[in-house]
């Protein structure tokens, strides 16, 4: 499934701080396994808490933040995925700047979820479910296709292909929860 931050609808955030676009959604009965967003974080201000979910939070522009509250102190630094319980109260303290994040909200119940960044260069995927988001640069995928800036997709199979040497690319791989 292909999908593009400039076909996403925005929508405000209850608290006016931002706005958000949904980029692809994975329900199971119903229920939300995982959510890849991609939010423009206009002024500091509470950061929305999303009890029961787990975070991945990645800055792909702008200077980042400092998230603070319920105890913690969590650098937003871009192109670093930063990792955290998703029901965590806690403040956005912008750097220098309004700045936008790439974000991935699951069910750890459901789900395990890690993200990396891959840089210019040949890629290689591995089989299993996983999302690609193009942060900077371009993507092109053998058999697949090319992906501009703010374009990604998600896949159920190993992929190959390569970053441009300019290029961002967010990967997110989901793996099962073991009992």
């Amino acid at each position: 499934m292909r999908f593009s931050a400039d076909t996403a609808r925005p929508v405000a955030w209850k608290n006016g701080g931002g706005v958000t676009r949904e980029l692809a959604l994975h329900e199971n009965g119903g229920k939300m396994i995982w959510r890849l967003s991609l939010a423009d974080i206009a002024q500091s201000g509470p950061f929305s808490p999303f009890p029961g979910l787990s975070r991945i939070h990645t800055v792909v522009a702008g200077a980042g933040h400092r998230l603070t509250g319920d105890g913690v102190s969590l650098a937003a630094q871009p192109m670093q995925p930063l990792a955290f319980d998703g029901g965590l109260a806690l403040d956005c303290q912008l750097r220098d700047g309004p700045c936008r994040a790439f974000n991935v909200i699951y069910d750890p119940r459901a789900t395990r979820a890690q993200a990396s960044v891959l840089r210019g260069g040949n890629w290689v995927g591995e089989s299993g479910p996983q999302a690609l988001f193009v942060a900077a640069g371009s993507l092109v995928l053998d058999g697949i296709g090319g992906f501009a800036c703010g374009e990604g997709l998600v896949l159920d199979s190993a992929a190959r292909g390569r970053v441009s040497a300019d290029g961002a690319v967010i990967l997110v791989g989901f793996f099962p929860v073991r009992d």
